[in-house]
């Protein structure tokens, strides 16, 4: 068979050029093939030259990350074992002395022999257990008992507690607070200056009820109804504060001035109350504050 009839195995191969046809004349295109058409909802593109790529999962890299994490992990485990093993190898290193020469430590007592109790000038316990009313600051010479003074310088809870806004909150925020006894003295000097002086005591074995008892005094002093300022510490207190509040005046009244101390030493918290019709200083009520904290 001649090659130019030579039928192929797939379609029409084109015919071959003539002599005498241009040479920019292009073959006819060969027919298609016949395919039997499917449905387009059954057939899948296919993809070409200007089809974009499908998207590739991202679980190589998500592996990636994991990796990395896991091994940061392990990393910072086995660098702190290692360290851990290494220090607990070393002998213990000694710590310096403390840079104070001639430090004088306390000798031990020989076996069977006690030290001696403090003085009572110098136990505060020993002061706190007995007549509390002996630890008030004595009255001035020229003073005049208050008017609401209490006779036998003692003030009951009930009495205390009235003071308060609402009393039986704070009757109950006492008794959790531990409140043993109160005692008082009041009096009055020119024409009207009057002091209050409280030595309020909490249990023994509970030192904290004096102190929260005078932080929660101190709280409110800056409020707009009373020193609306944060005070000032006093000398040889921790948490010691004196307050000196503005003057009140009020149409047909006099002047009302008035100055507070809060402060507290062991299972004791001390209330300090000023008023007068005059101008109370800031060296008034320290005076009165400081005074009263060396008596105890």
């Amino acid at each position: 068979m001649n090659d130019e009839t030579a039928i192929p195995d797939r379609g029409t191969a084109p015919p071959p050029v003539k002599p005498d046809a241009p040479a920019d004349t292009a073959p006819a295109p060969a027919p298609e093939a016949e395919t039997s058409a499917a449905p387009a909802s059954d057939t899948a593109p296919e993809a070409g030259p200007d089809t974009a790529p499908a998207a590739r999962p991202r679980r190589r890299v998500l592996r990636t990350v994991g990796l990395i994490a896991v091994a940061a992990v392990v990393g910072l485990v086995g660098g702190t074992a290692v360290g851990y093993g290494v220090q607990a190898q070393r002998e213990p290193t000694a710590l310096p002395p403390l840079n104070q020469p001639g430090l004088v430590q306390p000798k031990p007592l020989p076996k069977g022999q006690k030290a001696k109790p403090l003085p009572v000038s110098e136990d505060l316990q020993a002061k706190a257990r007995g007549d509390l009313r002996k630890l008030l600051l004595p009255k001035p010479a020229d003073a005049r008992n208050a008017e609401f003074a209490d006779a036998d310088g003692w003030m009951d809870l009930s009495a205390f507690t009235s003071m308060f806004t609402p009393p039986a909150g704070a009757l109950d925020d006492q008794l959790d607070l531990g409140l043993r006894r109160i005692a008082v003295a009041s009096w009055t000097t020119g024409e009207h200056r009057e002091v209050d002086v409280r030595l309020i005591q909490y249990r023994a074995n509970d030192v904290l009820g004096a102190k929260e008892h005078v932080e929660n005094q101190q709280d409110y002093m800056s409020d707009e109804d009373f020193a609306r300022n944060e005070g000032r510490e006093l000398k040889g207190s921790t948490n010691g504060r004196s307050y000196v509040f503005p003057v009140r005046r009020k149409a047909g009244h006099l002047d009302s001035y008035q100055a507070r101390a809060y402060f507290h030493r062991g299972d004791i918290a001390v209330e300090i109350f000023v008023t007068d019709t005059k101008k109370i200083s800031e060296n008034d009520i320290r005076s009165l504050a400081e005074r009263q904290l060396g008596r105890l």
